[in-house]
């Protein structure tokens, strides 16, 4: 089993930033792939960003490209997402999720291939 805990909400300005973190606990062994996905009330959840396992391979939605950059630092066990320039349209529930499969499957299958999620973190961007 994999636990993960978002954290670093809250409510910030248009312009503004914030910096999330997810912590993994469990059986962190098993995660390859991770991503942050965004849920606005009465919309579907949405892909934001994802990373793989060495890091060194990353992929953006191309509303948050150039805003966001997503990180991990594995002997932490932890998942980054740095926001930047923050809009309106950024506010939503943010998920952390990992993967059993690696990088280039979740890209190509897309979120069904996440494994385990986060209960999320609020953002709200303030016009």
């Amino acid at each position: 089993q994999v636990q993960l805990v978002e954290s670093g909400g809250g409510l910030v300005q248009a312009g503004g930033s914030l910096r999330l973190s997810c912590a993994a606990s469990g059986r962190t062994f098993s995660m390859n792939a991770m991503g942050w996905f965004r849920q606005a009330p009465g919309k579907e959840r949405e892909f934001v960003a994802a990373i793989s396992l060495s890091g060194d391979s990353t992929a953006y939605a191309d509303s948050v490209k150039g805003r966001f950059t997503i990180s991990r630092d594995n002997a932490k066990n932890t998942l980054y997402l740095q926001m930047n320039n923050l809009k309106p349209e950024d506010t939503a529930a943010y998920y952390c999720a990992a993967s059993l499969s690696g990088f280039t499957t979740v890209q190509r299958m897309g979120i069904s291939r996440y494994n385990y999620w986060g209960q999320g973190t609020q953002v709200t961007v303030a016009s």
